[in-house]
C-alpha cells in the first residue's frame, strides 16, 4: 500500500489538531492545481501503518513520503512545495541553506506552534470536494 501511494502521489503527514498545520494544509490544497498531493493527519491509521512507530507518534514533525521514501521536517516542507511544482519550484533554493539551521528554526515554530496559532479538539475534517485526497 504505501509504494502505490506515495509512487502515485506523495503524501503529506500533519498534525491534525494544530492550527498552523491546518493552515498549511488548506494552503496546499488552494496551490495544488493538478492535485498531486495527498494529506493523512499524524493521529490516524495511515500514519500508523505507513510510518515508523516513532515518527508516528511525534506530532511536531511534519513528514512527506514520495517515491523517494521518507522526508521530515524542513526536508518535507520544500519537497511538498516542489511537488506542487509551478513557482512554486522555487523552494528547492532552501535546500543549500544547511539542514541543521533549517531543522533548528522549525524546530523553534513547532514548540510555539500551539501558542501562536492554536490548537484544535479534533482533527481536521476534509469538505467533500477535498474527501478523495485525505486519507484516514
Amino acid at each position: 500500500m504505501a509504494d502505490q501511494l506515495s509512487s502515485d502521489h506523495p503524501i503529506v503527514f500533519f498534525d491534525g489538531v494544530c492550527g498552523l498545520c491546518n493552515a498549511s494544509v488548506d494552503r496546499m490544497l488552494k496551490w495544488d492545481h493538478r492535485r498531486v498531493l495527498r494529506f493523512a493527519p499524524l493521529q490516524g491509521s495511515t500514519a500508523a501503518q505507513m510510518l515508523p512507530q516513532a515518527i508516528a507518534k511525534d506530532f511536531d514533525t511534519f513528514v512527506l513520503m514520495d517515491e523517494q521514501g521518507m522526508h521530515v521536517r524542513s526536508d518535507a516542507a520544500i519537497r511538498a512545495l516542489v511537488h506542487i511544482g509551478g513557482v512554486l519550484r522555487i523552494a528547492a533554493i532552501m535546500r543549500v541553506v544547511p539542514r541543521s539551521l533549517r531543522d533548528a528554526v522549525y524546530a523553534w515554530v513547532s514548540r510555539n506552534r500551539y501558542r501562536w496559532f492554536g490548537k484544535r479538539d479534533a482533527c481536521r475534517l476534509p469538505t467533500p470536494q477535498e474527501r478523495e485526497r485525505f486519507l484516514p
